[in-house]
């Protein structure tokens, strides 16, 4: 798709280019030779317009003729001839498998998270704990990776972490719910909770943010609390604690989205996610030490380590806590390689596989009601994504096509007024 991507940019940009060549040599003969004040435009060569990035436009620059002679008179650089010859490596060469890989490890990671968090709290029901695990394990494995370079580890003040502490407290108080709920109810129906998060979103947006959502938006999510509401009257498993943090969670995980969009930042994805989970380390501990501290010094470690040892509970814990780190930073490094669309109907089969795995291998057995609960809520979440996906590419289109005609410079088209009407 990447490739047909580049194929359509290249070719938009080859016509774009055409067109103003045409007009460039057809303007003086139409009225350009009256005014002698005025040189003639010329056109920047474009060495390969095939090599575009997906998504991008190419728009050629307009040159005075003493310009153009110094661009033709610059020496290329060696290095970048060089760079330029060098032969495209396999990455280059096969980027669908590459982002095939990525969505592969995304949900391999996030179904091993999810099966072995269960083990765990099936002979150690401490959640506040294991919660906290997950991000020490996660915060040590950020700071080999900055030792080593990988990445390289970016410069952090005050400012920032004022930006970054409401959505690492939203990211903590999201993240122990979850597990709280995933310890108290089966797997597939937390997740099956869990899946009404747009509808929290959309009404965040709607009634906090006070932008207007599209009645289709709405319509969409109409299934997924029929559906939720339908799987939570029959299961099983059901008990309040777990239904009422998987709501809990739904809701921080809202407000984290809200303060992110006010905490954007030019740092790589990488180290935002390293120091919001240092800040999220720090906010979870105080509550599990709280909560569980006195549980687990009397019997909570005697019982684990009576019923599999010690070196089982210290490598399921750091295994969990691994895998919890590594699906969060593909999902994020899978976003940044495809188009939102995409993203989000990965995200809705993730939560797919997620299910119908932990039902497998848990033996969980669930009513038909449940079942079809569970398909109407996905469907829905993944009508939802697709509408939402569709809506945000017109905007970014939109916008665009404001800032290719140069109209957000000028006043009475200013920055605001395009992302009013058309953003």
């Amino acid at each position: 798709m990447s490739a047909l991507g580049a194929l359509s940019g290249g070719a938009a940009g080859v016509a774009g280019l055409l067109r103003l060549r045409r007009q460039a040599a057809s303007a003086p003969a139409a009225g350009l030779a009256s005014s002698p004040q005025l040189p003639p435009l010329k056109c920047a060569a474009v060495p390969d317009a095939g090599q575009l990035v997906w998504g991008r436009q190419l728009r050629p620059t307009l040159l005075l003729p003493s310009q153009a002679a110094r661009k033709q008179q610059a020496p290329r650089p060696p290095a970048a001839a060089a760079e330029e010859a060098k032969p495209a490596g396999f990455l280059d060469k096969y980027p669908a498998l590459v982002t095939g890989f990525f969505f592969f490890m995304w949900y391999f990671l996030n179904v091993i998270f999810n099966i072995l968090n269960k083990k765990i709290y099936n002979y150690f029901p401490y959640p506040y704990f294991v919660s906290a695990i997950h991000l020490v394990v996660g915060v040590v494995y950020c700071l080999i990776s900055w030792s080593l370079g990988l990445p390289k580890r970016a410069p952090v003040n005050a400012g920032l972490l004022k930006l970054l502490f409401p959505v690492a407290l939203c990211h903590a108080l999201g993240h122990v719910t979850s597990n709280v709920s995933f310890a108290a109810v089966a797997v597939s129906f937390a997740h099956t909770i869990k899946a009404l998060e747009p509808f929290f979103n959309a009404a965040a947006t709607q009634f906090i943010l006070g932008q207007q959502v599209p009645l289709s938006l709405w319509l969409s999510l109409a299934p997924v609390v029929i559906g939720v509401s339908m799987a939570s009257l029959t299961e099983l498993s059901f008990n309040w604690t777990g239904f009422i943090n998987a709501m809990i969670s739904n809701i921080s995980f809202t407000y984290r989205s809200i303060y992110s969009k006010k905490a954007m930042t030019d740092m790589d994805s990488t180290n935002v996610y390293a120091y919001i989970s240092i800040i999220a380390l720090i906010v979870c501990i105080p509550p599990a030490v709280i909560f569980e501290g006195p549980q687990l010094m009397q019997h909570g470690f005697k019982d684990a380590i009576a019923k599999v040892g010690v070196q089982k509970l210290v490598s399921d814990l750091f295994l969990v806590g691994l895998f919890y780190h590594l699906y969060n930073q593909v999902a994020t490094n899978t976003l940044e390689r495809v188009a939102p669309l995409t993203h989000a109907v990965g995200n809705v089969l993730k939560r797919v596989f997620v299910i119908g795995f932990s039902i497998i291998v848990f033996g969980n057995r669930i009513t038909t009601q449940t079942g079809i609960g569970t398909c109407i809520a996905i469907a829905g979440v993944a009508m939802y994504s697709y509408i939402k996906a569709k809506i945000e590419e017109e905007k970014r289109v939109s916008f665009n096509s404001w800032s290719s005609l140069g109209l957000l410079n000028k006043p009475e088209y200013g920055w605001k007024h395009a992302c009013t009407h058309h953003c």
